[in-house]
């Protein structure tokens, strides 16, 4: 376990690190991934109402198709924004720069053609006569690629950077085009239209300040907002990663640090009102949808080219981004990527990697695959309130990278340690149960099975008799070994068989254990079972053993001692032990230890001074549901223990279809019994004489089921009437094992 927690540290660390550096090395390479993540939130977020407050006049199709191809003549266009100040617009926006003169303009037509034109109209005059005249800002265009030396136009306002060191976080222009002179030097105030596309081509957020010439120059819709404000200063805050905030008068905008807004677009194509330009020009539109709102003219047409992708749509019009800037300042509710979102993207990858790597590794693969695909959804989810509830953007991939890679390496590991374990249990386990035990031990290979832990279990022991003589008359090593073996082989098969565990062979000994290292019902009877099962499997073992030439010897010895070949003594125990993994790194084994353990094997070794093959203790019968023909043998304490313990022999299953274990008749056997248990409560009652004289009579019995018990209770009872005992309490203390 040691081990696998180093692993998992050292895995925590290389994803912390691997995805960190990728986060702050190679951000462009994951950028697109975590944008189009937030596309989809959009989507799955859908449309939402737009701002009544903003109203696009369209130069549509239907427009260009009755008032000419763009551009119009400038008279025209004059006619539309004195037609929408009439009808009390707000403030207008031109999505539209008109860098060059009007060459369908009369007077400009005159001089080409060498007529007079003191009276001809000049359609450029015109229009910034009527810009001059009416509440519109113009727009104009910054160049990226190419250097010129073009002035900007003035803005009537006042921009302050407030930075701490000489720091560059804004857009730095190299060129402008700008409109016409005339035209230009006519509006109030202009703003740049630049909506500049990520390296997908998507437009997700837009510079509200470009630098040119070491001056701050507004977008047209911060632009237009400013002055629908009636804020006459801009201040722009700097931190130590960036720009924090821009304040437009007592407003503060929450810009990411290179000054963008991100657009918390409203929905896609069209969600504003728009108004067909033609419809402007020739009045036929609701005076009410003009009155008092933020007007935007430009172009939704194909063939003009102003056509641009938002998360919420393949194709809007370029004006429709300038709208939805402006909804976001009127409502207060842009996106926001505050300087401590890179801090809260690294704190997320490594809390997450930390909480799948450490906590999600202790479950199993199902619940680690319920609890992986809810903490995955959970993650979603969070990234989705935060965003459109919090407005707040933070990565969202590279916590689920996190997530991710935590996953597939913890579930490497976990490979990897169980299938270890499994060798290890494998190891120690293939020669002590059954398959179906180890099978049952390998699914639950994560639990803590092979963990030091105490348990209730019932302890076996048997010894075959007379090994001494045996193994003397057998005359060879190798034909010794093969006859422990045919009488090991079938005594392990049963006990495997009732789902014991074979703890240990020591010599001619079996120790055996129920009930670890997994839960065994019933394990006291399943140990009776077990042994009753053995004790029936000799008459067929000795059979084959006495046809066996190789085994001449021993059989001769067992005929001439008139015993059988193999006969055995069993002790049962039942308590509580310790049981699990115990030795040192060099060598190890699952065994059980404990006083348990020990008073089985007191128990198996006194079957030769009771004469029994089947000792339990008073904890095992406690816990025994079948039914069993028991004979009381006494109540002892045993070498080195001072508490009493009852000593129960079991003769046999409790069958009335069938015949004892070594006995010929049942009912016999339990008349037997009968006399015996109550010689049993005479002696415990102190009246010896009485006591005496049944278990003379049942030791004169010419078959009896135990041929050495009735004599140590009658030299029991003849001492105690010589000499009476003092505070009798029937207990007889042993001071040997057997």
């Amino acid at each position: 376990m040691r081990d696998k927690y180093k692993i998992l540290i050292l895995l925590f660390l290389f994803i912390s690190i691997l995805l960190s550096s990728a986060y702050l090395f190679l951000p462009a390479h994951f950028q697109s991934l975590d944008n189009r993540v937030r596309d989809f939130y959009f989507k799955f977020r859908g449309p939402q109402k737009a701002s009544d407050d903003v109203v696009i006049v369209d130069i549509d199709e239907k427009s260009i198709k009755e008032l000419g191809q763009w551009p119009w003549e400038r008279d025209k266009f004059a006619q539309i924004l004195n037609n929408l100040t009439a009808s009390g617009a707000g403030i207008i926006g031109l999505d539209i720069v008109f860098s060059e003169a009007d060459k369908t303009s009369p007077k400009l037509l005159a001089k080409k053609w060498g007529i007079d034109d003191k009276k001809m109209p000049d359609y450029d005059l015109i229009l910034s006569q009527t810009i001059a005249s009416t509440p519109t800002i113009l727009g104009y265009v910054f160049d990226f690629n190419a250097d010129n030396a073009n002035d900007a136009p003035q803005v009537p306002a006042i921009f302050v950077e407030k930075s701490k060191k000489d720091m560059e976080f804004l857009p730095i222009a190299r060129g402008v085009l700008t409109n016409l002179k005339l035209i230009q030097n006519a509006s109030y105030s202009s703003g740049y239209m630049n909506n500049i596309p990520d390296e997908s081509g998507i437009i997700r957020s837009v510079p509200l300040l470009i630098k040119y010439q070491k001056q701050l120059y507004p977008s047209l819709a911060f632009e237009m907002y400013r002055i629908a404000t009636q804020s006459t200063k801009v201040v722009t805050t700097y931190s130590e990663v960036g720009i924090e905030n821009i304040r437009v008068g007592k407003q503060y905008i929450p810009s990411d640090r290179f000054g963008r807004l991100h657009v918390n677009f409203r929905g896609p194509f069209k969600s504003y009102s728009y108004i067909s330009a033609v419809d402007i020009y020739n009045k036929s539109f609701d005076e009410k949808l003009i009155e008092g709102k933020f007007v935007l003219i430009g172009t939704s047409a194909y063939g003009l080219m102003d056509l641009r992708s938002t998360p919420m749509d393949n194709v809007i019009a370029g004006v429709e981004v300038h709208a939805n800037m402006i909804d976001n300042l009127l409502n207060d509710d842009m996106l926001r990527k505050p300087g401590w979102a890179e801090v809260a993207d690294l704190t997320a990858i490594m809390i997450i990697a930390f909480i799948v790597i450490f906590i999600y590794s202790r479950f199993s693969l199902l619940v680690l695959s319920i609890v992986y695909a809810i903490s995955f959804i959970g993650l979603m989810y969070a990234n989705y309130y935060l965003l459109f509830t919090e407005l707040v953007i933070i990565n969202s991939i590279f916590p689920l990278f996190s997530i991710f890679l935590s996953l597939v390496g913890t579930l490497g590991v976990n490979y990897f340690f169980e299938t270890r374990q499994k060798e290890i249990i494998k190891g120690k386990f293939a020669s002590k149960v059954s398959a179906s035990v180890m099978e049952d031990i390998l699914k639950n290979a994560e639990s803590n099975a092979m963990e030091g832990q105490e348990k209730e279990i019932t302890v076996f022991f048997s010894d075959v008799r007379g090994f001494t003589n045996i193994s003397e008359s057998m005359g060879d090593a190798k034909r010794l070994i093969r006859f422990m073996n045919d009488i090991m082989e079938p005594m392990t098969e049963i006990i495997i068989d009732e789902k014991g565990t074979i703890d240990k062979y020591i010599g001619d000994a079996i120790m055996a254990y129920w009930n670890a290292p997994l839960d065994v019902e019933n394990h006291a009877d399943r140990a009776v079972r077990a042994s009753l099962r053995q004790l029936h499997k000799l008459k067929s073992l000795n059979e084959e053993l006495r046809e066996d030439p190789e085994f001449k010897n021993v059989t001769k010895m067992a005929d001439d001692n008139n015993i059988p070949i193999v006969d055995i003594g069993i002790g049962l125990n039942s308590g509580p032990a310790i049981v699990g993994e115990m030795g040192s790194s060099i060598r190890s084994d699952y065994t059980v230890i404990g006083d348990t353990i020990n008073l089985g094997s007191r128990l198996e070794s006194l079957c030769k001074y009771y004469n029994s093959r089947l000792n339990i203790s008073n904890f095992t019968k406690s816990q025994l549901k079948g039914k069993y023909i028991y004979r009381y043998l006494d109540l002892v304490t045993v070498k080195g223990k001072s508490e009493p313990v009852e000593i129960w022999q079991i003769h046999d299953f409790d069958e009335e279809e069938k015949e004892p274990l070594f006995y010929s008749s049942r009912k016999e056997l339990l008349e037997e019994l009968e006399a015996y248990h109550r010689a049993i409560e005479l002696y415990k009652s102190q009246k010896f004489a009485e006591a005496l004289d049944i278990f003379k009579e049942l030791n004169a019995l010419e078959h009896k089921s135990n041929l050495k018990i009735y004599d140590i209770y009658i030299e029991r009872c003849e001492h105690y009437i010589e000499m009476p005992p003092e505070n009798f309490n029937g207990v007889f203390v042993h001071m040997t094992k057997g």
